[in-house]
């Protein structure tokens, strides 16, 4: 009995300093160019002194106006699509504790009880008899002996998977807050176009009236009465249109923020909403890798390299131990006396000889493997893509900006000239509806232009990692033992 605790001994030592199969894993090379792309559209747009990384500022510190904090923080408590991201984090933490406490045995109490009656002509005795037995035990029942690492290599890949969920929901964050601030600005740019086109529909309005007086007493055609009326009722049409957009955009933020946001949280107009800090790129495209839809595929290749190993140690030798101690007797008030002991002890061990669907198991985690890569790949390619597209908005929508306040004003000015000169008879009124329809079309790309400005800012913001807390997941890193 000794030397069989000896040999248990030296077995469960084995086990727990023992490596497994699984191939050792080396983070890929990004398939992307090491530096952001360069040219006429991306002059001066990381060019921010002293201006920090995203991943540098909280939400809250981007996020400056206090209102369109309230709407967040009741985004982050409310949100449907944040909160299942979170229950899946704790279902992949509670999925890993599954699979790592498949390494320790599990010990369990049994009592059972039969009694059987043999009929006489079973009996050696040629009687009748009547048996009873009674059992007590403490053991264990089919307990694994890992000593190839295939559950360790299951368990590597469960860890993996919680890391990959975990980041899962911090990009859920990042995705969520960025959703909601440019929800926030569509509806502040279309409160101000509505107040734009109202603006222009009285005025409008005002003009219609001035030529219908004019057109009564003979001064002017029926041509100019209807050209104008045509401005009147495309002003009407262009107020019921943002009506609805900003009906629609409460609706989107309502449904974002998990409740109905209070009516003095929203933005009266793009003025109205505080600044955001400028941001820095980084001077290479390896920030990338700290994204957190990054981290999460690459946490899902470690978890298919992990799933190798599970597939290789599944071609070897497996041991499982079933052993128990406790008492046994015949009849149940001597189950605890003297003499009564029993106990069992049965290792097992299964040597694979042929299985073919192992070896294609193992085939299959191999392309799965490659299919997860690819996706890895493909995930680094389009964040890179993401910010590009953002740094060439940025170094062109400040020129963009200043040009259009000039045709605004240009605009303006010929309406102005315009409309002096119909007056004195010296234009007709065609040149005045050309520079009416000009100057309102400016307007309403001012505010579309302002808006983008703003979402470019937060776009950056985000597809750089920013938004996300900094929490970490409180599980073991392999080769640890505590789980928190």
């Amino acid at each position: 009995m000794n030397r069989n605790r000896l040999l248990l001994l030296g077995v469960i030592v084995t086990f727990l300093g023992g490596c497994t199969p699984a191939p050792k894993y080396t983070r890929p090379g990004a398939p992307i160019p090491g530096d952001w792309p360069d040219g006429a559209a991306y002059q001066d747009s990381r060019a921010v002194p002293d201006a920090p990384a995203p991943t540098a500022l909280s939400w809250r510190e981007f996020f400056g106006d206090p209102r369109l904090q309230k709407i967040m923080e009741t985004a982050l408590r409310n949100n449907r699509d944040l909160r299942l991201a979170v229950l899946n984090v704790e279902r992949a933490r509670a999925m890993y504790g599954v699979q790592r406490a498949e390494l320790f045995p599990v010990i369990n109490a049994v009592g059972a009880g039969s009694k059987y009656r043999l009929p006489a002509d079973l009996s050696s005795s040629g009687k009748s008899t009547t048996s009873e037995r009674y059992d007590v035990n403490v053991g264990i029942a089919a307990w694994e002996i890992d000593l190839f690492g295939r559950i360790r290599s299951l368990k590597d890949r469960a860890l993996e998977e919680y890391f990959a969920t975990e980041q899962a929901r911090r990009a859920a964050q990042i995705l969520l807050l960025s959703e909601i601030a440019r929800a926030y600005l569509a509806l502040a740019a279309d409160r101000e176009s509505l107040q734009l086109a109202q603006f222009t529909l009285e005025s409008q309005q005002e003009g219609y009236d001035l030529i219908r007086r004019r057109y009564e007493k003979g001064m002017a055609t029926e041509l100019d009465l209807r050209q104008e009326q045509t401005r009147v009722e495309a002003a009407r049409v262009d107020v019921a249109l943002f009506t609805r957009l900003i009906a629609q955009g409460e609706n989107a933020l309502d449904l974002l923020a998990g409740s109905p946001v209070p009516k003095d949280l929203f933005p009266a107009n793009l003025e109205d909403v505080g600044p955001h800090p400028e941001v820095a790129a980084g001077i290479s495209s390896e920030v990338l890798l700290n994204r957190p839809d990054i981290l999460e595929a690459e946490h899902r290749l470690k978890a298919v390299n992990a799933a190798i190993g599970a597939a290789r140690a599944a071609l070897f030798p497996r041991i499982s131990l079933t052993t128990a101690v406790g008492t046994a007797s015949s009849d149940l008030t001597g189950l605890f006396q003297a003499g009564s002991a029993a106990w069992t002890y049965a290792p097992q061990i299964v040597l694979p000889i042929f299985d073919a669907r192992a070896w294609a198991a193992l085939e299959a985690v191999k392309a799965e493997r490659k299919i997860v890569l690819t996706q890895y790949e493909k995930a680094i390619q389009t964040a890179f893509r993401e910010v590009a597209d953002t740094l060439a908005v940025k170094g062109t929508i400040d020129d963009q900006l200043t040009s259009q306040e000039a045709l605004v004003f240009a605009s303006a000015e010929t309406y102005r000239l315009s409309n002096a000169r119909y007056m004195k008879g010296i234009d007709s009124f065609l040149g005045v509806l050309v520079a009416q329809r000009s100057l309102y079309a400016a307007q309403l790309r001012l505010i579309a232009i302002r808006y983008e400005r703003l979402a470019n800012q937060v776009r950056l913001y985000a597809v750089l990692g920013g938004g996300a807390d900094p929490a970490v997941p409180r599980a073991e890193a392999p080769g640890r033992n505590a789980v928190d």
